[in-house]
């Protein structure tokens, strides 16, 4: 292309008016302007005056006359004047190898006092899904050097899966035990509506410096609008995107789902939609399967999804835990029974799943686990006999191999959270407890 033609194509492109608007009301939560002439998603700019900084704010919907917005920022100084412009783009989030190790917001703004980063590359913040035709299979196994996981509830690259668990269960402990320990090239950590004290505890403690040094953190806490924890979701994604893009295995972990359902309930509402199960909203129910279809394996690389879902109440059957069962390729299910009895991670085998397993493990492999997990629903079905002592030794064969070998798988499956366990070696392990040999595996 020639330069004059270059400069004229340039010319059609640039704008040659500014849209505006006008701030006409506001509920607290949203914001109802008169104009700009914008589309949904586009992000605008509202200009308080007084030399107060602008306040970003995305369009989220339409009423009979006006545009609806919600604000990304503090509106202190925000009046009836304020004017609103349109910036004629949607919204995008940068990224960049330079994240890795860092601590950020949900615009990918540093939050840890090591210094600004340079991210000269933006990616969409709604990506479109791979093609389920151009979609590859899972056949890799993905180490996560948790014993429980790997030999029982064998994971593979590319595959999407909850952990589902009530509050203080150990939920985050097992969450940085998988960021620490997997076998992955980058890892994606989206920390949405958490305590601000309970994210510098995680990467302290639950991700530890070695962690850290392959890994993004992206944090909104509780205390920022719905639409910021929303967006640090989607731009996780985004970032994962970037380095799947790079060729890498990336490891995309959301704490929680629940609280970005939470966030996307609050906007709904606020825009008008009907509540439905529990007061959300149909959105939510639209929003989970888009997120979760942009993980997989895609070209040259793939991303593993974990997406944390804090089930209300204990209660495994609540409306989002229900939805996430179906949209994703397992669950990994925490157990309140085991926490209390000091068997961490407190992984319930007999009501998690992986949907691969029988895809990624070894005939040997998968015998060995339908085994175990035998030998615990057998153990499990007749705990209020043995407990009571009413059960009598010799009465049953069966129970009484499950009762000698139930003790010693226990703390196959039981895992201090510095520690990793190589998946073979537990394979090994809990094959000489319940007598099986490995020959096929």
């Amino acid at each position: 292309m020639s330069l004059q033609a270059h400069l004229q194509s340039a010319i059609a492109r640039a704008g040659v008016y500014r849209r505006q608007g006008q701030v006409v009301a506001f509920n607290g939560l949203v914001i109802e302007a008169q104009g700009p002439d914008a589309d949904i998603g586009e992000l605008c700019e509202i200009l308080p005056g007084d030399g107060r900084p602008v306040v970003p704010a995305e369009v989220v919907g339409f009423g009979k006359e006006h545009i609806l917005l919600m604000p990304y920022g503090d509106l202190s100084g925000i009046s009836g004047r304020s004017l609103i412009r349109a910036t004629g783009r949607p919204l995008d989030v940068p990224v960049g190898d330079a994240m890795l190790g860092r601590v950020v917001d949900a615009f990918s703004r540093p939050l840890d006092g090591k210094g600004a980063l340079v991210l000269p590359t933006r990616y969409p913040l709604h990506a479109s899904p791979i093609n389920p035709i151009h979609r590859q299979g899972i056949d890799k196994v993905l180490e996560t050097g948790v014993a429980a996981i790997d030999s029982l509830l064998t994971l593979g690259r590319g595959q999407r899966v909850g952990v589902f668990a009530g509050s203080g269960v150990g939920k985050s402990t097992l969450l940085g035990m998988l960021a620490r320990h997997v076998q992955a090239d980058a890892i994606v950590l989206c920390l949405v509506g958490e305590r601000g004290r309970e994210v510098g505890d995680f990467i302290r403690d639950s991700l530890g410096e070695d962690g850290l040094r392959r890994a993004v953190v992206m944090a909104a806490t509780a205390d920022q609008p719905a639409l910021v924890r929303t967006h640090a979701v989607h731009a996780s994604h985004a970032v994962a995107e970037y380095f799947r893009d790079q060729g890498k295995s990336v490891l995309l972990v959301v704490d929680s789902i629940t609280r970005f359902a939470m966030a996307q309930r609050e906007i709904g509402l606020a825009i008008g939609e009907p509540p439905t199960l529990r007061g959300y909203t149909p959105s939510v129910f639209s929003w989970l399967p888009r997120i979760a279809e942009r993980c997989g394996r895609h070209g040259k690389g793939e991303i593993t999804a974990v997406y944390s879902v804090l089930v209300e109440g204990d209660d495994m059957n609540e409306p989002i835990a229900d939805h996430m069962r179906a949209v994703l390729d397992g669950h990994i299910v925490l157990s309140r029974e085991l926490a209390q009895r000091g068997h961490l991670p407190a992984i319930d085998i007999l009501q998690s799943a992986s949907r691969l397993l029988n895809a990624l493990a070894s005939p040997g492999e998968l015998a060995c686990a339908m085994e175990v997990r035998r030998i615990l629903a057998q153990y499990d079905g007749a705990r209020d006999m043995i407990e009571l002592g009413a059960y009598q030794k010799g009465s049953n064969a069966s129970l009484d191999a499950a009762i000698q070998a139930h003790t010693e798988l226990s703390g196959l499956l039981r895992q201090p959270p510095g520690m990793a366990m190589p998946r073979a070696t537990v394979l090994r392990q809990l094959a000489a407890a319940i007598g099986t040999g490995m020959s096929n595996a």
